[in-house]
């Protein structure tokens, strides 16, 4: 004796059942991956929105003290910025300033605080840019007259 139609139906009913599970938890596992991503991006952006500052010195006057050059920035983000040689990268007029030769009066400032940068380089007279890059690539060019 064979199987009868019925037979047949239940195992193609059994195997559609099976292979609706396999899809489904194909969909779910893609599903969970995509809502990750999104979630890690979105933190990403909305750290970077909140990293922000701005260099606030009189671009005619940069005050020199022994040998450094002072520069002020303002954290104008929304979070504390933590401002070390390893956070920040300092560039007059394109070239990297070495971390031996700069440093940072607080090693953390709060939102709407702060702090001084201190810049220890030889800089000729005329005029000159300062590009500051922060956490996040964040980054601010500053022109001023030696």
């Amino acid at each position: 004796m064979g199987f009868s139609l019925t037979g047949t139906h239940v195992i193609f009913f059994v195997a559609a059942v099976i292979i609706a599970g396999m899809v489904s938890g194909v969909f779910i596992a893609v599903t969970m991956n995509i809502t990750t991503s999104l979630s890690n991006r979105g933190e990403r952006v909305a750290e970077q929105l909140d990293t922000d500052f701005d260099i606030i010195n009189d671009p005619n006057i940069i005050p020199l003290i022994g040998s450094y050059y002072h520069f002020y920035l303002k954290n104008i983000g929304g979070a504390r910025l933590t401002t070390t040689n390893q956070t920040f990268q300092i560039f007059i007029d394109g070239e990297l300033i070495g971390i031996s030769q700069y440093y940072f009066e607080n090693t953390s400032v709060p939102i709407e605080g702060i702090t001084t940068l201190y810049v220890n380089t030889s800089i000729a007279s005329g005029d000159h840019a300062l590009r500051v890059v922060g956490p996040q690539a964040v980054d601010k060019q500053f022109t001023f007259k030696k």
